[in-house]
């Protein structure tokens, strides 16, 4: 069949999808018959990409470079290795997100009793810095989204 699109004129091209028989059952009373696809229908691209300034490619066509990729990877991958063993532990890593979400919720709160004053009518409660003090309320920590929005 012959198409038109802004003046140019193309062939269609459907894609055939091979399915195999499947269970014949009833949908809202009509008889159905299921039929199930013999291969994912996944189109491939075949684009030079580049990623964090790596490039590949998601074809399956060998490149040239290949080979210098491969020598790169092997002289990369012992300084990798250095690098992530001189990283903080899970149980550092741990402990600074848990304090970086503690005072990300201490500053919103802080924001949120200013807000408040303010639409109250006192103005000199942004003269002091330690307004919000002691421990976080438990409930407060188990429904605060951590998202940027959520700080508006």
């Amino acid at each position: 069949m012959q198409l038109t699109y802004r003046g140019s004129k193309y062939e269609s091209n459907t894609p055939t999808v091979e399915t195999t028989a499947g269970e014949t059952g009833k949908y809202r009373g009509l008889d159905w018959r299921f039929r199930n696809f013999k291969k994912a229908p996944v189109q491939q691209a075949s684009l030079d990409l580049k990623y964090r300034g790596v490039a590949y490619r998601t074809s399956d066509r060998p490149d040239v470079n290949d080979a210098v990729a491969n020598e790169t990877a092997v002289v990369a991958a012992p300084l990798a290795e250095s690098i992530k063993a001189t990283g903080l532990s899970t149980e550092n890593r741990a402990r600074t997100r848990m304090t970086q979400q503690h005072h990300l919720i201490k500053n919103r709160q802080q924001t949120l009793l200013s807000r408040s004053a303010a639409e109250a009518g006192f103005t000199h409660l942004s003269d002091y810095w330690n307004h919000i003090q002691g421990d976080i309320h438990p409930t407060f920590r188990r429904n605060y989204e951590r998202s940027h929005v959520a700080l508006s």
